[in-house]
């Protein structure tokens, strides 16, 4: 996502915002989510007892989801770990680690970047890590990113992919002699940010045959999509309706949409050494494609995101 998008990450015009909310009062109500073990005031100061490491989330479903693959990761090294599910946005999370009350939390690199620095510029994976780690309280680091990423595309539905040739191999220079035949929806500011249709324009060469206002990666955009009434469009990559409708995310090599990785925040005194290696091993393995078909199942299948996340450590090695 862009760093608009992603600055807070509050609960949002996502696929996932439904159950996100499901999820909110399911653990607040009644403790029977996934995550919660803790059932106590995820806002309450003070760290966690002894050695407990405390994995915390923000308030949306790919959060929640990816809390528990760090949680049951460390759980699978024998670390003992308790729950803060569904906080709040990283305006709130980010206190949260800074006092050692959250030992762990989800975070996206280039989106936390600019939450620390709003004018930092994002050149490479390496650049974007190096920065955000200088600008980090001195009590927090990032560990490895993932290749996993969570972030603005051009999108196509199928019937234009199949139209066209396009695969999940295609990149955004391979519109250009298309994209005069085609709309492009997305959000207003879409069509005038630089990480939208100016920047499309400079980095690719494109020139679309129109703009159709509609929302940020929410219900109208993909309704618009799947309806053929846009034949490309701003979706977010983890998206759940990608895989449902058979849409084709293009490929961005030049890196107009950012640096979105999912990579662990960590509050440096909370976690041993031993537990820096399972959540690395964490980032080794997952990938775009991966958190996709994880989503999917917890926001389309509606599966229990504990057992999304164990499944997962199991296939790849790491339970």
């Amino acid at each position: 996502m862009t760093n608009n998008a992603h600055s807070g990450r509050p609960l949002r015009n996502h696929p996932g915002a439904a159950a996100v909310a499901l999820a909110a009062a399911t653990v607040l109500l009644t403790g029977c989510s996934s995550s919660s073990a803790d059932t106590s005031d995820p806002l309450a100061d003070g760290k966690a007892a002894g050695d407990t490491v405390v994995v915390g989330s923000n308030n949306f479903a790919e959060s929640i989801l990816l809390a528990d693959i760090y949680g049951e990761a460390l759980k699978a090294k024998g670390i003992k770990v308790s729950y803060k599910p569904n906080i709040g946005s990283r305006e709130t999370t980010y206190g949260l680690l800074k006092n050692g009350s959250i030992t762990v939390l989800p975070e996206y690199n280039g989106s936390l970047l600019a939450y620390l620095d709003a004018k930092a510029a994002q050149t490479s994976l390496a650049n974007v890590n190096a920065a955000a780690k200088a600008k980090l309280d001195s009590k927090l680091t990032l560990l490895e990113s993932s290749p996993a990423e969570d972030k603005d595309s051009v999108t196509v539905n199928a019937a234009t992919a199949k139209k066209y040739g396009l695969t999940a191999a295609s990149t955004l220079a391979d519109l250009k002699d298309i994209a005069p035949e085609l709309v492009l929806g997305g959000s207003p500011e879409f069509q005038t940010r630089q990480q939208g249709m100016p920047g499309l324009a400079a980095a690719y060469g494109l020139k679309f045959k129109s703009f159709k206002a509609l929302d940020a990666g929410g219900p109208l955009t993909q309704a618009a999509l799947k309806t053929n009434t846009v034949q490309a469009a701003d979706i977010f990559t983890t998206d759940p309706t990608i895989t449902k409708e058979g849409f084709i995310v293009l490929q961005d090599p030049k890196n107009l949409f950012g640096f979105a990785n999912v990579t662990p925040l960590v509050y440096k005194s909370g976690l041993t050494q031993e537990g820096i290696d399972a959540l690395n091993a964490v980032s080794a393995k997952l990938d775009t494609k991966a958190l996709l078909d994880l989503d999917s199942q917890v926001q389309l299948d509606s599966k229990d995101p504990l057992d999304v996340a164990k499944a997962w450590l199991k296939s790849a090695g790491l339970d």
